[in-house]
């Protein structure tokens, strides 16, 4: 399924979170995954201001990898 929303050329992480919110969390909730055709930091802005719009507590873990 498909959704197209019409955006500026300069959106910010936090306009499309809110985009997200109002168009497509509403109808379907979380994502399960996230593909996109911008650097990885923008898409961490942007799961980031999506959670603080959405309540979610984010607790990062420093875990010990070898």
């Amino acid at each position: 399924m498909l959704h197209f929303i019409v955006i500026t050329k300069k959106i910010t992480a936090k306009g499309l979170a809110k985009l997200f919110r109002n168009n497509v969390w509403k109808l379907y909730g979380l994502l399960k995954s996230v593909i996109s055709n911008r650097e990885p930091q923008f898409v961490t802005r942007l799961m980031k201001k999506l959670n603080k719009i959405l309540e979610i507590k984010t607790k990062l873990s420093m875990a010990f990898h070898s």
